[in-house]
């Protein structure tokens, strides 16, 4: 096993590793809209947050030498399943690749964040 850390993405807000390799697979912890560089929400709604998301998770993607493009598996969390249409606007264009994927509601998200994703990637 191998812990993954970049100061690209925002650092751990709790007890966890931003990515951990095994096993020829790379899993995230899930990323919200933060800011790496000021910690900081994203402004905006589920757009601008999700846009900061891919981002963040493109981050910790690459500092495993993995990307987008090898991701197997997302699992998504959204505050409000009325953002569902729009965060997959800007989903789409970062998963072209279309990987597997579930999206639920839940109740609440760290920070008040919109949205949040982890991903499953495979590595070379």
């Amino acid at each position: 096993m191998k812990f993954i850390a970049t100061d690209r993405a925002p650092a751990a807000i709790g007890p966890y590793s931003q990515a951990i390799m095994a096993g020829g697979l790379l899993f995230t912890s899930g990323q919200i809209a933060l800011d790496p560089e000021t910690g900081t929400l994203a402004e905006g709604g589920i757009r601008e947050q999700t846009e900061r998301i891919c981002k963040n998770l493109a981050a910790v993607l690459e500092a495993a030498g993995s990307s987008l493009e090898k991701v197997v598996k997302t699992t998504c969390f959204l505050a409000e399943m009325d953002d569902f249409s729009a965060f997959n606007e800007v989903y789409a264009r970062w998963f072209a690749n279309k990987p597997a994927r579930s999206c639920i509601a839940a109740k609440a998200l760290p920070k008040g964040a919109l949205a949040e994703i982890e991903a499953i990637a495979l590595l070379d």
